[in-house]
């Protein structure tokens, strides 16, 4: 009995053991998916003849349909909604990345909302001045979307430790933060104006991230995370005329699925 209780009492001290040591400078790439959800926002849109807000828009991601060829062919991979990430070991637990959140924001037509502010002289039937009032969201008045896409490119620190480890199977855990800048590719139809398409640097965000890591033999991984945060932009464009712009601040999640490989700037160890 004594023995077994030995065994018992060693067993997880072995498997949450910390087997990362000499970790400094292996590096990893990832590629992915994601399903994201944003909170409400305020839309504040100005311009020449607009200033205008609406309140607590709601707007959901786009997901494309898979297809094998449409999430793995290398001319079309950028389509869905992904996750790029590039990072080296700064030491046994710490990590530093760059990468890309590929998000999709799509603005809910036919829903109701509030409007405040003015629109002038646009030729259009939303011509006036408004107060709190409701106004239906319709591709006549309003097309509002960050489709090629929401684009979060930022920085992030990460920090791994070892759940469990065999010779070449090990499980981490993966929690951290960054910050970035969002450079979406809007796609916006605003009363009579023709379409805007284009990508701009629009604003900040900053996010957390919590995961769970599996290697396979070393070089290989899959990993599953959580990630949340909040963004800001204030400078959207919304049609050809440069000073016509539009402003959002929300909270968004993801859901990630991930795949990638780890190599080696420092021979390894351990």
């Amino acid at each position: 009995m004594r023995g077994l209780f030995f065994l018992l009492t060693l067993l997880p001290l072995t498997i949450f053991s910390q087997t990362t040591a000499h970790r400094k400078g292996e590096a990893y790439f990832y590629w992915g998916w994601n399903r994201a959800a944003y909170s409400k926002s305020t839309i504040h849109f100005t311009g020449d003849d607009t200033d205008f807000k609406l309140y607590d828009v709601k707007a959901t991601d786009k997901q494309s349909p898979f297809t094998f060829s449409r999430y793995f062919n290398p001319g079309t991979i950028t389509i869905p909604q992904y996750n790029f990430r590039l990072g080296v070991f700064l030491d046994e637990h710490y990590d530093l990345s760059i990468g890309a959140d590929h998000m999709k924001y799509v603005m809910q037509n036919g829903q109701q909302v509030q409007i405040s502010g003015s629109i002038a002289e646009t030729g259009t039937g939303y011509d006036g001045q408004y107060d709190h009032d409701k106004i239906t969201l319709d591709p006549a008045f309003l097309q509002f979307e960050h489709t090629d896409g929401l684009n979060y490119e930022n920085i992030e620190i990460r920090r791994s430790d070892v759940l469990w480890s065999l010779p070449h199977l090990r499980i981490e855990s993966r929690i951290g933060g960054g910050i970035g800048a969002l450079i979406p590719r809007s796609n916006v139809t605003l009363l009579n104006n023709a379409r805007y398409d284009e990508f701009h640097f629009a604003g900040y965000g900053m996010g957390l991230i919590g995961g769970l890591h599996i290697s396979i033999f070393k070089y290989f991984f899959l990993q599953f995370e959580t990630k949340g945060g909040f963004i800001y932009m204030p400078s959207i464009r919304t049609t050809m005329n440069p000073s016509d712009n539009a402003s959002q601040a929300f909270f968004f999640g993801q859901v990630n699925g991930v795949f990638g490989a780890n190599f080696f700037l420092l021979p390894p160890q351990g």
